[in-house]
């Protein structure tokens, strides 16, 4: 089927383009204006906006701790039947089907579950099974491994690192490499309260530095497209921006994303103790090499809930849970904590958080380098996406909510002296460009012939928040699944993974360490086959070179 979008304004930043234009759309692919032949379909898109399908890196949408969360607030989720009309977390989105249509209806089209035990990914399969529409993908976390950090503390090579991080991604289907808070959650098993990134892992006696270089090399010695993805150390501390500071010191100059970042921007300055540093983590990551990229993790006012594996964290965070109810699970290498928290506009802390999110936005001079996130759900819902694009692209928008906010709060960030605005085509650069050269997906984030089919068409509403609510017209795969905000047509996506190449002897001896450690076969922990997942899933195999 040949299909016309004619008339829109085309906004491609990979293709340095931004005009009035048409699209050409042949099955699932882009292609070029044909040639004396009539479209079988034509949409009119004049005086609207056209960018590629938008895509999420950092978005916890499919996991463990995601439906251990569901299970604990059953009255904030639209899964609940006896419930009020209106609930703080009704619009969300939690159950895994809605997720796929809220994103969608946003213009999204790819979407990536960023932190996965590799022992509980077949889990995060099951769920991302039932998400339809859009593609999906996971990141393995290793963080806490225990093999791993015994090849550390016995010296192993890069080479054996490579070759367990390597077989343990296949065997997990994940697309990339994750790592939180490393260390900490064997850290607090010994009754370890804080863990910096110089501390010493009990028993393993080596470094959360040290495993964090080695991670780093092992993704570039197997050729993932996507850098290791951290979660740095102190998160949420006062005073975490010299954590912060220290980690991108110690890149040296290797490929790295740096997770959430608003989260570790706070300084110490104040009568509270509590001020923001976002001014200092721009200058150092716009002064680091450009393989230093990192997600915002933007906060916004209301009702979420925290999901994390950084247990240290969420087990200090107790106190401060509303609803007063929270989970900690401890696992073998991994625990996860789910907090539920209210970010509030009268709070002080909480409006320090929400200002460093958006002057690091506002400070960060390279949007493919930068990326959108709100680390759903733990800054805010995805569903805030909306108003935030609002708040970035408008300084009169961020006018009125400070004139919201204490005033011993805002004269402790530099937000009220910030004009930039950003343009359509450093959005579509920060969530379309950027997110794909970072996964390594060369067939999106773009809108060249031959690039999928994936299709945002938005109306050019002076209201932004409104605006990227409610696309007009979103297709994935050349199909048309949304209008004017409403999902049209309900579709499979594919899951996107990687398969490096190790050496299989790897295999032989995790053989035996699983048959020691837990009598049972390593298959058990291995996500099987598409066809032994059912339901239509759909593997999508991601070029990774070695």
């Amino acid at each position: 089927m040949l299909i016309r979008l004619a008339g829109g304004r085309v906004i491609d930043p990979a293709n340095k383009r931004d005009g009035i234009s048409d699209l050409w759309i042949r099955g699932d692919r882009i292609v070029a204006p044909p040639q004396g032949e009539t479209p079988d379909a034509v949409y009119d898109v004049s005086g609207k906006i056209v960018m590629a399908g938008a895509i999420d890196v950092h978005s916890h949408i499919a996991s463990a701790g995601v439906n251990t969360a569901r299970l604990l607030l059953p009255e904030n989720h639209s899964a609940h039947v006896a419930r009020p009309e209106a609930t703080p977390l009704s619009t969300a989105g939690w159950s895994t089907f809605e997720t796929g249509c809220r994103f969608a209806a946003m213009g999204f089209t790819t979407v990536v579950e960023p932190a996965v035990p590799a022992h509980l990914a077949l889990h995060s399969h099951l769920e991302l099974a039932d998400i339809p529409i859009l593609d999906k993908g996971i990141l393995t976390e290793l963080g806490d491994d225990d093999y791993l950090l015994s090849l550390l503390r016995d010296g192993a090579s890069k080479t054996a690192i490579a070759d367990y991080v390597g077989t343990m991604l296949a065997a997990s289907k994940g697309i990339g490499l994750k790592a939180v808070n490393v260390g900490g959650a064997v850290a607090i098993q010994n009754d370890v309260q804080t863990f910096d990134l110089d501390d010493v892992v009990p028993t393993y006696g080596v470094t959360s530095r040290q495993i964090v270089e080695a991670l780093q090399q092992a993704a570039i010695d197997l050729g993932i497209p996507h850098p290791l993805h951290l979660h740095m150390n102190n998160l949420g501390v006062p005073g975490n921006i010299d954590t912060a500071l220290k980690t991108i010191g110690a890149t040296q100059g290797k490929r790295i994303h740096l997770a959430h970042v608003q989260f570790y921007s706070y300084g110490k300055e104040g009568k509270h103790g509590f001020s923001s540093a976002a001014a200092q983590l721009a200058e150092a990551i716009n002064s680091a090499p450009k393989d230093v990229t990192c997600d915002i993790g933007q906060v916004m006012f209301g009702q979420t809930v925290t999901v994390s594996l950084d247990i240290i964290r969420q087990w200090n965070s107790r106190p401060m849970a509303s609803p007063r109810k929270t989970v900690i699970l401890d696992g073998e290498t991994n625990g996860t904590g789910v907090v539920p928290y209210r970010y509030r506009s009268d709070n002080f802390y909480n409006a320090i958080q929400w200002a460093c999110g958006l002057e690091l936005f506002l400070l960060l001079d390279d949007p493919m380098r930068s990326l959108f996130t709100t680390d759903h759900p733990n800054g805010a819902p995805y569903t805030t996406y909306p108003d935030l694009f609002a708040l970035i692209m408008s300084r009169d928008a961020r006018a009125k909510w400070l004139a919201d906010l204490p005033k011993e709060a805002v004269e402790l960030t530099n937000l009220p002296s910030m004009t930039r605005e950003y343009s359509f085509s450093e959005i579509a650069t920060m969530t379309r460009v950027a997110p794909a050269h970072l996964m390594g997906l060369k067939d999106r984030g773009h809108l060249s012939p031959g690039a999928l089919a994936d299709i945002a068409v938005y109306n050019d509403d002076p209201d932004r928040a409104q605006m990227f609510r409610f696309a007009h017209l979103v297709f994935k795969d050349g199909d048309l699944v949304v209008r004017d905000g409403r999902v049209t047509h309900y579709r499979k996506g594919r899951t996107l993974t990687i398969q490096p190449t190790y050496d299989g002897m790897i295999d032989r001896r995790l053989a035996r360490y699983y048959d020691d450690l837990y009598g049972v076969s390593r298959d058990l922990f291995k996500v099987p086959s598409a066809e032994a997942i059912g339901r239509d899933y759909a593997f999508e195999e991601v070029a990774c070179g070695r």
